[in-house]
């Protein structure tokens, strides 16, 4: 390649690691793929074959760890078929070293290292490849024996492939190397790319990837969720907030009840996140599907993630306070998914959001709730960091948002594991509070980023009627206690009418 000339870039054949990549891999080069058993290797591997079949290349599969019919196994797996292209393999015991041998099925552990690659060169040589995989290392390093003369072998490996058009990834299962790493390996190959298994104490094991270098080529650094579902690995490319930013006006968003939206001077602008939270049974959810029925009766689409109830339930206990969600779900203005938190990763659910944004145009979401997606989460540390840049690019992208936060406990003090409250723009507080012998709720805006707000307390109500808020009701007793106590006029106390 002359100086100063652009990359080439060729496709992995996967969207997901291409996006990672901004684009692919640079052709003509030597690359690392490593990972534990189970991690999803192989299927890596042969995405990367069959994107080259597409293209109308000729790829090749060395294989000196796992047999045809093995490799067949995995491919059958996903609805592939493993004869799309060659396949040299060191299994059969039948073979014959002889010179002038046509045989490409050999007997590794009878082989000098030196033949093996010799093989392996006059297959190259035969087929002519565009594409190879050599699968996998840990085999080469049991025949060397000496760590000097294996990584000679790799690099006589690398100088071999470097005159010709072939791109070539080596696959390193890191079962006999000690500590895992080849820190020699990763300085012989063009890019490291690194797939990891974790296993949770509850719950699916979590994958995830990253790149652990590529030369020359920018690509986005960090850790890529990824799981192995029919049809290869569906990697989740970690969301950066900055590189997804859309015009939109910051209009204010209106519920249809007049005095919900007078409490945030309006309703909430465009591209901000509300926070509702408060004791189980005050309204929280309601409210936020009083602004998401608005919406669908504007003709927005809007989508809900519902973490904690089920989705029948929902439907029944909206319908009951007047909103009739399921005429918009049948409409397809309204969709609401179900999220089993065990068996979700961060980066997929991220991925579930960018979708239903840039695919199906949604202009409202609802999280039910943030302790549901807290269970998401492999280390309940990165929840902060990980919800900042999603409700980032939320607001990116003029969605407005609304994140219910469940609080312990029902009455007293008040108190929430998650101190989340500081990336909100808008906090709503819901509180019960007791007068003349009745328990009623209370609602309140703490904060406003998006402009002027109330702050009153007022009454809620959600009957048969609806969202209903009273007047500001002045004279509490113990607010910051958790249950405040009324103690002011009858008056201004919403009864039943």
């Amino acid at each position: 390649m002359q100086r100063g000339a652009p990359v080439s870039l060729i496709s992995t054949g996967n969207q997901g690691l291409d996006l990672v990549l901004r684009g692919g891999l640079p052709e003509n080069r030597l690359y690392l793929l490593e990972g534990a058993p189970g991690a999803g290797k192989t299927t890596l591997a042969l995405q990367f074959l069959r994107e080259g079949v597409r293209r109308g290349e000729r790829p090749l599969y060395v294989t000196l760890s796992e047999t045809r019919e093995e490799l067949r196994a995995v491919a059958v797996s996903h609805g592939w078929d493993l004869d799309e292209f060659d396949v040299f393999e060191f299994s059969s015991i039948e073979s014959v070293l002889g010179a002038g041998s046509d045989q490409s099925i050999l007997h590794s552990w009878e082989l000098e290292l030196g033949e093996t690659v010799r093989l392996v060169q006059a297959e190259v040589e035969r087929t002519q490849p565009k594409r190879v995989v050599f699968d996998s290392l840990s085999e080469m390093r049991l025949l060397a024996q000496d760590p000097l003369r294996y990584r000679r072998q790799i690099l006589a490996l690398k100088q071999f492939f470097a005159g010709r058009d072939t791109t070539v990834l080596l696959i390193d299962d890191m079962t006999g190397n000690g500590d895992g790493r080849d820190t020699h390996l990763h300085s012989l190959c063009h890019g490291v790319i690194t797939l990891e298994r974790l296993t949770l104490t509850f719950g699916a094991a979590r994958r995830r990837l990253q790149i652990q270098k590529l030369r020359g080529v920018d690509f986005v650094a960090g850790f890529h969720d990824f799981n192995i579902r029919k049809g290869g690995l569906d990697i989740y490319p970690r969301l950066i907030a900055a590189d997804h930013h859309t015009p939109f006006t910051g209009d204010l968003v209106q519920s249809g009840v007049p005095e919900l939206d007078g409490l945030f001077n309006g309703g909430p602008m465009r591209g901000t996140c509300t926070l509702i939270t408060g004791p189980a049974g005050t309204g929280k959810t309601t409210i936020a599907l009083q602004y998401l029925y608005a919406a669908c009766e504007r003709g927005e689409a809007a989508t809900v993630y519902q973490f904690d109830e089920r989705i029948g339930t929902l439907l029944t206990r909206a319908s009951a306070f007047g909103l009739d969600l399921q005429k918009h779900i049948d409409a397809g203005t309204l969709r609401i998914e179900q999220i089993d938190p065990a068996e979700l990763s961060p980066g997929e659910f991220a991925a579930r959001v960018r979708r239903e944004v840039e695919a199906r145009q949604a202009q409202m979401l609802v999280i039910d709730s943030l302790n549901g997606y807290l269970s998401s989460m492999p280390e309940e540390q990165l929840l902060i960091l990980q919800m900042h840049e999603l409700l980032s690019y939320l607001g990116q992208q003029g969605v407005v948002t609304f994140l219910i936060n469940p609080q312990q406990g029902l009455v007293g003090s008040m108190a929430t594991n998650l101190n989340i409250s500081y990336v909100a723009d808008a906090v709503v507080l819901l509180r019960f509070f007791e007068a003349e012998g009745r328990i009623r709720k209370a609602i309140s805006v703490l904060k406003n980023r998006g402009g002027r707000h109330e702050d009153v307390i007022r009454e809620l109500r959600i009957d048969s009627q609806g969202v209903r808020v009273g007047e500001a009701l002045k004279q509490f007793r113990g607010v910051l206690t958790g249950t405040p106590e009324y103690t002011g006029e009858r008056a201004p106390l919403m009864e039943d009418r």
